[in-house]
């Protein structure tokens, strides 16, 4: 049976005001009518549905979740009591479904992604988890790239090492590179064996749980002791009080012998950030994001615009800006400088006049 982890945990700084630490970006409608979290479960189905889903998320998160998807079961919305990276999270949801089912497979992906072409991204699925079963690998998907983007990590791959998975290819894995810089990007976009990591990854349980054991041994005998016990929350919050924070990149994909990445393109995004959103939103012919009924732009162009208060915004000739307001607050925003939205978070969080605001 194959099984999805919905990795839920993350604070989503990046989009503050509007995605704070108690009310974050997975659980927000940034697109549409559902959060990002559901429609990162409703694109699942009907291949893998609800009932087969796991969540793992920060322990106070469990009632949005709960709110949010109530057709997964109770018992798979796994509370994080602390954070501890993501070798933990998949540690741990990989302990719980070696008890339901010792052949499973997980099928591993971050909460707030944006897919915009749901058929292939699940062919793509299908053919990682058959190879994954067939070959024991450890596969992750990388994203083919069309410019040379410094917001993300790389995968070189080994083009001449592949196994066929179905439509596509699974190349051997030759190493993973943090964010480069823009030189960097731009060699490897050249080369044309690099890929974008996603982040998202394909195994069986079995394979992952051997991988730690021979790469995380530590956290291997914490998963076995996970297993033997009942898995209730005691259970669980014993587990992370006492797990080392690492994530499974650095601690198993960059040491594992059996990596195997599959190149795609499927309209791939990680909603990094306001610019991001407003690339991602439905624009007017001035490439303005923005609610008619509540905002006029005049001689105004490729601006953001969110609000839920219903006030009126006029925007007269300015360009490039992200305006958002929640209750608390109202941000403007040049979106060329969208990454510093994070900066301004962590000067909040040494304010306590402004406790409340993050």
């Amino acid at each position: 049976m194959t099984y999805a982890v919905i990795m839920a945990g993350g604070t989503g700084t990046r989009f503050w005001p509007k995605s704070t630490s108690k009310h974050p970006k997975q659980f927000l409608k940034l697109f549409g009518k559902e959060t990002m979290i559901q429609q990162t479960v409703r694109r699942l189905a009907p291949d893998i549905n609800s009932e087969n889903v796991l969540v793992v998320t920060n322990t106070d998160y469990i009632p949005f979740v709960e709110n949010q998807l109530p057709s997964v079961p109770a018992h798979q919305i796994i509370g994080e009591p602390v954070a501890r990276n993501t070798a933990p999270c998949v540690a741990a949801a990989a302990a719980i479904l070696y008890k339901i089912d010792p052949e499973s497979t997980m099928v591993v992906l971050p909460a707030d992604h944006r897919i915009e072409n749901r058929e292939t991204f699940l062919e793509v699925l299908k053919s990682a988890g058959d190879l994954a079963g067939e070959t024991e690998s450890l596969i992750t998907i990388g994203i083919k790239p069309n410019r040379p983007e410094t917001g993300y990590g790389y995968i070189k791959y080994n083009s001449g090492k592949k196994n066929e998975a179905g439509k596509y290819s699974a190349y051997s894995v030759q190493n993973f590179t943090e964010k480069p810089n823009l030189e960097t990007a731009k060699t490897f976009l050249k080369s044309g064996d690099y890929v974008w990591n996603s982040g998202m990854f394909i195994w069986k349980t079995s394979a992952i749980l051997n991988a730690f054991e021979q790469h995380l041994p530590e956290i291997y005998e914490l998963t076995q002791k996970l297993i033997k016990s009942e898995m209730n929350d005691a259970d669980v919050e014993d587990f992370y009080q006492v797990c080392p924070s690492v994530s499974v990149d650095y601690g198993i994909m960059e040491k594992a012998e059996n990596v195997h990445v599959i190149p795609a393109e499927f309209g791939w995004n990680d909603v990094g950030s306001w610019r991001s959103v407003h690339d991602l939103s439905d624009k007017d012919d001035q490439q303005n994001a923005l609610d008619p009924e509540h905002t006029v732009a005049l001689n105004s162009k490729s601006n953001l615009v969110q609000s839920n208060s219903g006030k009126q915004i006029v925007l007269i000739g300015v360009d490039n800006l992200a305006v958002v307001e929640t209750e608390n607050v109202i941000m403007v925003l040049n979106l060329d400088h969208d990454q510093d939205v994070k900066k301004v978070v962590e000067q909040f969080k040494k304010d306590q006049e402004t406790v409340g605001l993050t």
